[in-house]
């Protein structure tokens, strides 16, 4: 194990969990976790045509294609500075990895709903649910007030509006108003073994015993926020790990609890299918790791 950890620049108790829960594509994880992220961009689509902007890169001479996986991705050859970005300031676009692109779509937004993103910051989530309908009454919160604020930058940079609130969203009591959602997005604080290539600290600075704890507090999320959900709505919970305790098995503790909960299976996969829910492992189509499910509200 220690030449593992030598050759995989990794600890070993994260080696031994990835080895546990991954048997077969371990090494893969690894060695993806270690490669240099790619910088991938969402059009805004209430601005902006995935095609134009593409032609804009371009007069910029700046290299990009299509991101095939997303309908509004980029993908860079070279990572670059935001303020090179043609139409940044004026919110044609944002930064943002094609794995998390893929999450708003899973919320299948209609007209005319209330709409909850929790640990909401920095925001990139939360735009791309109003890019999807601006008109939409989204509530987005965060427990930080100060990364509250760059949810507040990012949409007024995009020109959209939201709702924001700085509290614990699992303290139902200190934030809620009695109204329920139509669709409720918990982006679950993790161990963000899915984006170790991008916080490479995450390997020093993770404990085996943080994920113990993330676990709970992701019970504790998906139990409190459930009841804030209206009948025949969605609730889409996903982390940017690779755990199974933080995916998967949370969501197959979550259904045995709840018979009113049930699966609901998108029209387009993002991802591969697993007992429940998607996992994208990372450097899969150079995207970030990450977990999504859909749960509906029978």
């Amino acid at each position: 194990l220690q030449q593992e950890s030598a050759k995989y620049a990794h600890p070993d108790w994260l080696i031994t969990q990835i080895k546990q829960d991954w048997p077969d594509n371990w090494q893969a994880i690894l060695k993806a976790n270690n490669q240099h992220p790619p910088m991938m961009l969402r059009v805004n689509q209430q601005q902006q045509t995935r095609e134009d902007y593409l032609l804009q890169l371009q007069q910029a001479n700046i290299v990009a294609e299509e991101l095939a996986q997303t309908p509004h991705g980029i993908l860079l050859k070279d990572p670059c500075d935001v303020y090179q970005l043609p139409g940044f300031k004026n919110g044609d676009v944002s930064v943002q990895d094609g794995a998390a692109q893929l999450v708003a779509s899973l919320l299948d937004i209609q007209t005319n709903q209330r709409i909850l993103d929790t640990c909401a910051a920095p925001g990139g989530k939360t735009c791309h649910i109003l890019e999807t309908q601006p008109d939409n009454d989204v509530v987005a919160l965060d427990v930080d007030p100060a990364r509250l604020q760059l949810i507040e930058q990012n949409t007024q940079r995009l020109k959209l509006k939201a709702s924001l609130i700085a509290a614990d969203a699992s303290d139902i009591s200190t934030w809620w108003d009695g109204q329920k959602f139509d669709r409720i997005l918990i982006d679950a604080p993790c161990s963000g073994t899915g984006v170790i290539r991008r916080h490479p600290d995450i390997k020093v600075l993770r404990r085996p015993d943080d994920i113990t704890s993330l676990a709970e507090t992701q019970r504790q999320l998906l139990e409190n926020l459930w009841p804030l959900l209206n009948t025949g709505g969605l609730l889409v919970y996903t982390t940017c790990s690779v755990l199974k305790q933080e995916n998967e098995q949370q969501i197959m503790n979550f259904l045995n609890r709840h018979p009113e909960a049930q699966e609901y299976i998108p029209h387009e996969s993002p991802a591969s299918r697993r007992e429940a829910g998607y996992q994208r492992l990372p450097g899969d189509n150079l995207l970030d790791g990450f977990y999504y499910v859909c749960l509906h509200h029978l």
